[in-house]
């Protein structure tokens, strides 16, 4: 074997050894990624989505009930609505007009279940993913939320 094809081998060695590498991260992000949708994107979609998924809006005055550990409410970006079921303890910042984002997947065709739910940590701040959807609807006019520079 001359230096040339050596060295060929080499090269093509490492590009095989890379694209198995690439492909094995690849995957293993695949099965850890969460996609997040308002109510309206849902609401919009012809089929539910499938696995795990994170909605994002705010929760709808006089929707939060409760009966031991379980939490029923519903989030709305101001132009749909999903229900959802949560069990455990809601954070103690969690309130009815704030904002909120759960994250879990649908059962049925109208009760979301949760088995995250996130709320905002003080009164300047909201999920960019939310703040950005209520904004196209002209609901939110709000500043400084997660990423905004003042």
């Amino acid at each position: 074997m001359t230096k040339r094809q050596t060295r060929l081998l080499f090269f093509a060695l490492g590009f095989v050894m890379l694209g198995v590498t690439a492909f094995i991260a690849l995957t293993a992000l695949e099965d850890n990624l969460v996609y997040f949708k308002t109510p309206t994107d849902i609401a919009e979609s012809p089929t539910l989505p499938a696995g795990k998924i994170r909605i994002g809006g705010l929760v709808a005055e006089d929707s939060l009930t409760k009966a031991g550990l379980e939490s029923r409410f519903v989030v709305t970006d101001l132009q749909s609505r999903i229900d959802v079921s949560f069990e455990g303890v809601l954070p103690d910042l969690f309130r009815e007009g704030q904002g909120v984002v759960a994250e879990g997947q649908f059962v049925s065709a109208g009760i979301f279940v949760a088995d995250t739910v996130l709320a905002k940590h003080d009164e300047n701040y909201m999920p960019r993913e939310v703040a950005d959807a209520l904004r196209e609807t002209g609901v939110w006019q709000g500043k400084n939320t997660a990423g905004d520079q003042e």
